[in-house]
């Protein structure tokens, strides 16, 4: 049962990433510009004194989203490899190379998508966050076992 509850997590999980991927760019920018809004508005309750630039940052909001997207794709793939029996390396290798494929299919779809278009860098960043979440899925696991965590050698 957890086998397939792991592996549905990851289609719905994939299904959301080209639910934002077939946005038109007005419609995606409308909402990554309304989360950078909601966050500029908390910090300058917090600090008045700051400055922000919204186009700039709305940008390295759109990207960390990319990130974090990856980064929990990783992390339910991973974990859905390791509940169908892939352990070790070979559920890494695995789990950042389908990753890096569906983020290479995502970009390739936003060229089809109007005011859209697919870009390298993004698939380097969505590859980063799928690494990152099989990282954290990596320690939190061995904690969890009760392992020393060692890092480094």
């Amino acid at each position: 049962m957890y086998k397939f509850l792991s592996w549905t997590a990851v289609l719905l999980w994939m299904a959301l990433i080209i639910n934002f991927s077939s946005q038109v760019a007005e419609q995606s920018n409308q909402l990554s510009t309304g989360i950078t809004e909601i966050i500029v508005k908390t910090v300058e309750k917090i600090a008045p004194e700051a400055e922000f630039d919204i186009k700039s940052f709305n940008h390295i909001i759109r990207k960390n989203a990319h990130f974090f997207v990856y980064l929990i794709l990783g992390i339910l793939v991973i974990n859905a490899l390791r509940r169908s029996g892939v352990h070790g390396y070979r559920s890494v290798v695995i789990t950042v190379g389908v990753c890096a494929l569906y983020a290479i299919s995502d970009e390739i779809h936003q060229l089809f998508v109007p005011g859209r278009g697919g870009q390298v860098k993004d698939v380097f960043i969505d590859s980063a966050g799928a690494s990152v979440g099989v990282g954290f899925y990596w320690v939190v696991s061995r904690l969890v076992k009760g392992k020393k965590v060692r890092i480094g050698s």
